[in-house]
């Protein structure tokens, strides 16, 4: 399996195990792609830049992950609130990946925005990690 995939699998499985988050979301509602019936909120794994971080004796890659929540609470606080909810779940966790090893986690930025339907609230948080084979 890929860094990335194996990596992204060790988020989905952080994530859904992870009870703050679910109280905050109303359940593990932690999505690659969402239904189209999602219920908000929710949390969908998104875009990853993945490049390399080999060295002239060790292989490795570094990647720039943003996850996105969704909110439809009336406001920012919900979709703030879930933001750090999924940056405490994953800054530094010690997440093990199929047949890669997880180096370091690190939540870099969070931002959050109104959606064209004037409704929506979306969080977007942004990861890097550095991975090296196992």
């Amino acid at each position: 399996m890929s860094a990335a995939l194996a990596l992204r699998q060790a988020l989905h499985d952080r994530l859904v195990s992870d009870a703050p988050l679910a109280a905050l979301l109303g359940g593990a509602r932690i999505h690659d792609t969402p239904p189209s019936t999602a219920e908000f909120p929710f949390v969908t794994l998104g875009e990853a830049l993945v490049a390399d971080w080999s060295t002239a004796t060790e292989g490795g890659t570094e990647q720039s992950l943003t996850l996105h929540a969704w909110s439809r609470a009336g406001g920012r606080r919900e979709a703030f609130a879930i933001a750090a909810a999924v940056q405490q779940a994953l800054h530094d966790a010690p997440l093990a990946l199929d047949g890669h090893r997880l180096a370091n986690l690190r939540a870099t930025t969070a931002e959050v925005r109104r959606e064209g339907d004037g409704r929506t609230f979306h969080a977007l948080m942004r990861f890097r990690a550095v991975t090296e084979p196992a």
